[in-house]
């Protein structure tokens, strides 16, 4: 791509360029000035300027007469919320990894205009501001136009008008593969879903243009994201809507969702963005772990998710938070602050997280399902997280900020506690939450809790021998271990670790990582067995006390075998049924 960017007006002294490091919703560093070729510095009569580079990221023009044009091109050819992606069919823009911009200036509005192929039927999908044609238009300030991904190309277009909305408009732009008739169904999908959402908090946010667009590449040589921005979302996946309406959807909700929460209920570590470096912050378990547990929610309510995939969907959250060692290492809030090394970041050396994080969405969805059902319980089902999320709505969200790209009132730690204090009328409450479940490292009681609403929490293998989660991959015609062993396990207590090559289990030899399964499995909690297993050329004996598998399978009453009582279906109703008693 071709990027043509100019500085008017300028003050006296160094001009300094600067690629972004870091994009809106990612907390890791990108380092997008490595794609940029051919950058070219000059006045505004074509003569070049003389340029400096104090680090990888900055362009320095040490002296300018007032104005200054900088040309270069960028290579990009990732379709997700990060990148940039430019081929034939279409430019992906993400700005931070595309457009280049002046320390000092960060105030200034901006003007894009966008130059399509000649003889193409592309046009522009953004949450920019309307400019005077098709292909023109403004940013108010640098944090607004970095917040502004768009798509440029022969893409899509419904809207949809859910009631409720008070003026707002909500677009699809969606590049993809499918028919017209997939599309449409899937805007009705989505219609419900924007929705029920608002349900939550009473009313839409005010949008600063007036439309929220959801910008969507469904192609398949695309990588799966979502990501969330202050008047859209971008929505990516290598699958179609026919193969995975359901999967598309939920990320639709999640992402939806975020123009509450996070967009405009802040965490104050995060506002104002930094472009420059890591975002760090201990409020992702709430940020994006309550967002995670209000996605599938909300399609429940709007009558996308069955109560049956509900409870699938919370087997996996509460096995992970119950049963990863990681929760004994750090906390909710800590695992938050480790978004900067592994939120789409890589690394080439080995760590520990296996054993010593668990993911904020996963942990923090748990404490969303945790805090719900417990409120519910508290007050026999008048007091709910919808309550709380509306608190922080009005409390820190709801007043349209007086600089677009901007929250007024993000809030910290001690004001989330203040909120569930006056939401539960028991300021005891909330600091005994926080400091168990979100600062400390217990796990609420879900089995108690869940069974109030009508389901049922249970052993998913009451009787079968365990040795703790491993994951194995036949190498030449072994088992080996590829991921660090549970700390705390059979297996860790046993002495088997990452790499070792599984031999023979109960004396029998093994070849494949079934036949490891089918060993363990075989046995029963407290039986003792035989591991044969070879490190880095020696071959090691030790012996494998079995025990009962922690893991629990989450079940409605009705798919357990049992019966609702009236009261757990007053609750259950109440919870996941459609609307809300509370609005503004």
């Amino acid at each position: 791509m071709q990027v043509d960017v100019s500085f008017a007006d300028l003050p006296a002294g160094p001009l300094e360029l600067r690629m972004s490091r870091s994009s809106p919703g990612r907390y890791a560093v990108h380092e997008f000035a490595k794609n940029i070729i051919d950058v070219r510095v000059t006045d505004t009569a074509g003569r070049a300027l003389a340029v400096t580079r104090p680090d990888p990221h900055q362009w320095t023009v040490p002296s300018h007469s007032g104005a200054v044009r900088v040309t270069y091109r960028i290579f990009g050819d990732r379709i997700d919320g990060t990148y940039l992606a430019v081929d034939s069919t279409h430019a992906h823009i993400n700005m931070p990894a595309a457009v280049m911009w002046a320390r000092g200036l960060e105030e200034r509005p901006a003007t894009l205009t966008f130059s399509v192929p000649t003889g193409s039927n592309w046009r522009v999908a953004t949450q920019l501001m309307p400019g005077p044609d098709a292909f023109t238009f403004t940013a108010p300030n640098l944090q607004y136009l970095m917040d502004s991904p768009t798509e440029v190309s022969a893409h899509a277009v419904r809207t949809v008008t859910p009631p409720g909305v008070n003026g707002a408009t909500f677009r699809l732009a969606v590049h993809h593969t499918g028919t017209d008739a997939e599309l449409d169904a899937f805007a009705g999908d989505v219609q419900r879903i924007v929705a029920e959402a608002r349900h939550v908090f009473g009313e839409y946010a005010a949008f600063d243009a007036g439309t929220y667009t959801f910008i969507a590449d469904y192609l398949p040589w695309a990588s799966g994201d979502g990501m969330e921005h202050r008047n859209s979302t971008i929505l990516t996946s290598g699958s179609s809507i026919r193969s995975n309406r359901i999967g598309l959807l939920d990320t639709v909700s999640h992402e939806f969702f975020h123009s509450w929460n996070v967009e405009r209920i802040r965490p104050r570590s995060l506002e104002p963005f930094n472009f420059d470096d890591a975002n760090m912050s201990g409020e992702l378990w709430l940020a994006e772990g309550f967002t995670s547990y209000y996605g599938p929610l909300i399609m429940a309510r709007a009558g996308l998710m069955a109560a049956d995939e509900l409870a699938d969907e919370f087997t996996g959250v509460v096995n992970t938070v119950r049963n990863n060692p990681g929760r004994t290492v750090r906390t909710a809030e800590e695992m938050s602050r480790l978004a900067p090394f592994v939120d789409a970041a890589a690394a080439i050396d080995r760590t520990a997280f296996d054993n010593t994080f668990i993911s904020y969405y996963t942990w923090g969805e748990a404490i969303g399902l945790g805090l719900d059902l417990t409120l519910r319980d508290r007050s026999s089902g008048k007091t709910t997280l919808d309550d709380f999320m509306r608190a922080l709505w009005t409390r820190h969200g709801r007043s349209k900020s007086t600089r677009p790209g901007y929250v007024d009132a993000p809030y910290t730690m001690a004001d989330l506690k203040a909120a569930l204090a006056s939401v539960a009328g028991d300021a005891a409450f909330a600091d005994q939450f926080f400091a168990r479940f979100i600062q400390g490292h217990d796990v609420v009681d879900y089995e108690a809790l869940l069974r109030r609403v009508g389901f049922v929490m249970r052993q998913a293998a009451p009787t079968a021998g365990y040795a703790g989660q491993l994951r194995l991959q036949e190498v030449q015609g072994r088992p080996r271990v590829i991921s660090a062993v549970p700390f705390g396990s059979p297996a860790y207590a046993a002495g088997l670790e990452r790499d070792d090559i599984i031999l023979a289990v109960d004396g029998a030899e093994v070849r494949t990582a079934d036949d490891v399964e089918r060993g363990i499995a075989n046995g029963r909690p407290g039986d003792q067995i035989a591991l044969v297993f070879e490190r880095r050329g020696s071959r090691v004996t030790s012996t494998l006390r079995l025990a009962a598998d922690p893991r629990i399978e989450v079940l409605t009453v009705e798919r357990a075998g049992g019966t609702l009582t009236a009261e757990q279906r007053r609750l259950r109703d109440g919870w996941l049924s459609s609307g809300s008693r509370n609005t503004f």
